[in-house]
């Protein structure tokens, strides 16, 4: 009997551990096949760059980050099916940001969810769906979002304009969904505020990842006789918009959310210098060398054919991180508790998560892609120099989020 119980005894106390020193799961339901791939992908890669690297130093409170890959194909219906496959799989942390139309369905599918089965809660991590709303009055306590959201980008962006007195004719143009329209109006708003003496010569909105030849559209701008263009696209929708404008002729800024999406700075090469300005959390010359020479290792090591630096991709994984110490659990309620007031210090200035609404707080760049920059994008020369620099106070927009929290 004693043998027995000295048995059983063990078993227990071994897969206790084993489940102790279980991996956290952390599913992305981003495009990894199709147009949009070229996004989704080097995210992955990146996530997956990033968990090795916090693995080595302890992991999530001791134990391993494990990422998987899931493809919505930037579909909201699809995405609901990955999120049940990845909730199926043991995931608890779910990460998403290419589209607001997804990071919507997400949102609710996930507080359907938490609300369907305490104790199995899920957190959603939004590494750039940026609908405005998210924060705002969609505001959830499953929610956090590691991106300054469209209206607080425009609001940098704009203030940049308004210093420009070269500018006096703007195009929009942009993909035709909620992002997208929500681009063209606040920059109408902003400017017509900042800068009413600007004419807004043209608006255009366009399909999803389906246009081949922006020519047509870049033929318009031209005609209008626009300073400049403003535009929300993302994908191989700024990459098209960009290069049909090079070999158009028209020579003038584009003024992007996303001109340094992946893929578009290896397409593009010199038809954007100097023609692609970003409004984002970072600029290419913000990397720190060590960074980029320990991922221009591991890239070659595993053969990857990506060479881009994501920082809200390592400000998530480092908080995710900071949060579960100062929790002292992987519970994804505890941990977001945690992750609320959270501060971080990186390369480009410290970071703060709003406890209000889950909005991350940070510093944003205007910048313009030059070449022969010290850490080049893509395994190219070419990458993202700073025009300007607006401090996390002046990207700050108040929210009329009224969070519901679980207790």
């Amino acid at each position: 009997m004693r043998n027995w119980m000295l048995a059983a005894t063990l078993v227990l106390l071994s897969f206790t551990g084993s489940v102790l020193a279980a991996p956290v799961k952390i599913a992305l339901i981003d495009p990894l096949t199709g147009p949009m791939a070229a996004t989704g992908l080097p995210l992955l890669a990146h996530l997956e760059f990033e968990a090795e690297r916090l693995n080595a130093e302890g992991g999530m409170n001791g134990r391993d980050f494990e990422i998987i890959g899931l493809d919505n194909k930037v579909n909201p219906q699809e995405s609901l099916v990955q999120l049940q496959k990845a909730i199926d799989s043991g995931a608890r942390y779910i990460v998403q940001g290419n589209g607001s139309a997804v990071g919507s369905a997400l949102i609710a599918a996930v507080n359907k969810h938490n609300r369907r089965n305490p104790g199995k809660e899920v957190l959603f991590l939004n590494h750039g769906a940026v609908d405005p709303s998210f924060t705002n009055d969609r505001c959830s306590f499953w929610h956090f979002r590691f991106e300054a959201h469209a209206d607080m980008k425009m609001k940098a962006l704009t203030d940049w304009i308004e210093t420009k007195n070269d500018i006096k004719k703007i195009y929009l143009i942009n993909q035709d969904y909620s992002f997208g329209k929500s681009v063209a109006r606040t920059a109408r708003e902003m400017l017509k505020e900042k800068r009413p003496d600007i004419e807004i010569v043209g608006t255009d909105f366009h399909p999803l990842g389906k246009v081949k030849d922006f020519t047509p559209y870049v033929s318009k701008i031209k005609a209008s006789g626009a300073d400049a263009v403003i535009t929300g696209n993302w994908g191989q929708d700024i990459t098209l918009l960009v290069k049909s404008a090079a070999e158009f002729g028209l020579d003038i800024p584009f003024l992007t959310y996303y001109g340094g999406s992946p893929g578009v700075v290896s397409q593009l090469g010199e038809k954007g210098v100097d023609r692609i300005y970003n409004i984002y959390g970072y600029y290419g010359d913000t990397e720190v060398k060590e960074i980029a020479d320990r991922q221009k290792r591991m890239y070659a090591e595993k053969d990857w054919d990506y060479f881009l630096y994501y920082p809200r991709i390592t400000v998530m994984l480092e908080m995710l991180q900071k949060a579960a110490a100062k929790a002292d659990s992987v519970n994804p309620e505890q941990v977001a508790l945690a992750l609320e007031g959270l501060s971080l210090d990186t390369s480009f200035g410290t970071v703060v998560m709003r406890k209000k609404d889950h909005q991350l707080v940070t510093p944003l760049f205007m910048s313009v892609l030059k070449d022969d920059m010290p850490y080049g994008a893509e395994g190219t020369t070419f990458n993202f120099q700073k025009v300007a620099r607006i401090d996390k106070e002046n990207v700050a927009m108040p929210s009329t989020c009224r969070m519901r929290r679980p207790r």
